[in-house]
């Protein structure tokens, strides 16, 4: 679940099949911190809201309840008109709300195209503070899903890398603990060649961090990573001393370091979990 924040208030938005659904209950508490609920149903009352959220299920839901649709319609905007979101989707079977249980992440969600016409209602302010926030959420996800790639990418060529290594490098009468070493000690020479340290160098400076080096490179890195593996591979059954084949993959690493950013490509990080 990712949040976005709005006037001090933080606002979940969750993937339901693949789409964004914004907590409603969130954005009502810019109304009224003690019960979000009331600044919902009050929305909800309105024929012009019905109206909105019934032409969406129409465009979106081909198992909508019309019939009970134009019941609400007829009905809304009198004083005696209530409507909540667990009623209009037991009613009309609408599947633009979602309702969560739970005192931390629950309460009721819209689909995005709901959730802006809730936050034009609040206040036009609201509503183009929301779609500025989901814009730079939609950036970041798209640059964490490019750092992803990248690292599968790298992990893809390491098995390329680990081939080699245990075709030229590593003796079949060795220990796995011995087996494991060489392996290890390939891969620092890639940290090394790269990073200019090894894993173990990273985890003394880095004693609060999970995971790995690796873990923490942006996608230039990975990208020069990904090469250096490939290119090591290539390098050990031509019988290439490891001290020269490290002044090699450091001078390819610096080469296309200097390339990158020649070209002003963009280095993206891992988005860290809080």
């Amino acid at each position: 679940m990712n949040k976005i924040t709005v006037k001090n208030i933080d606002i979940s938005i969750t993937g339901i099949s693949d789409d964004d659904y914004v907590s409603l209950t969130d954005m009502a508490r810019l109304l009224n911190q003690e019960d979000p609920r009331y600044p919902i149903q009050n929305w909800m009352r309105l024929k012009s809201t019905i109206a909105f959220i019934g032409l969406w299920e129409t465009l979106n839901n081909p198992n909508f309840n019309r019939v009970e649709f134009d019941a609400f319609k007829n009905e809304a905007g009198y004083n005696y008109f209530v409507m909540t979101p667990t009623k209009w989707v037991a009613k009309t079977n609408a599947i633009g709300f979602k309702t969560k249980s739970g005192k931390y992440g629950g309460g009721t969600f819209a689909h995005r195209d709901i959730a802006l016409e809730f936050a034009s209602w609040i206040s036009p302010e609201v509503k183009l503070y929301i779609i500025k926030e989901f814009q730079r959420l939609k950036v970041q996800e798209s640059e964490q899903l490019e750092w992803n790639g990248k690292r599968l990418l790298t992990k893809l060529n390491y098995l390329i890398h680990t081939d080699a290594v245990k075709e030229h490098l590593v003796p079949i009468e060795l220990s796995n603990e011995q087996k494991g070493y060489i392996y290890a000690n390939e891969a620092d020479l890639l940290n090394v060649a790269l990073f200019g340290k090894t894993a173990k160098e990273w985890r003394d400076e880095n004693p609060d961090k999970d995971g790995n080096i690796r873990d923490y490179a942006n996608t230039i890195e990975l990208a020069i990573l990904s090469n250096l593996e490939y290119l090591n591979s290539m390098f050990i059954p031509q019988k290439i001393d490891q001290k020269e084949r490290l002044i090699l993959l450091n001078k390819e690493a610096n080469r296309e370091k200097e390339l990158f950013n020649r070209n002003n490509i963009k280095p993206i990080k891992r988005i860290e979990k809080k």
